[in-house]
């Protein structure tokens, strides 16, 4: 266990951008896949029933 906490202690500042860097890559990927939703519903409403 002490092993842990020397990592985490010697390394916080990477830890911390490991996970900033998974979170933003989580709203990027969300935001990706309500793009394509939202196009495919815009395209179906103006009447592109073959679009995909």
């Amino acid at each position: 266990m002490q092993g842990l906490y020397q990592l985490l202690d010697k390394n916080a500042i990477y830890i911390v951008m490991i996970i900033v860097l998974i979170v933003w890559a989580g709203i990027f990927l969300y935001l990706y896949n309500l793009d394509k939703r939202i196009r495919t519903v815009e395209k179906e409403m103006n009447g592109d029933k073959n679009a995909k």
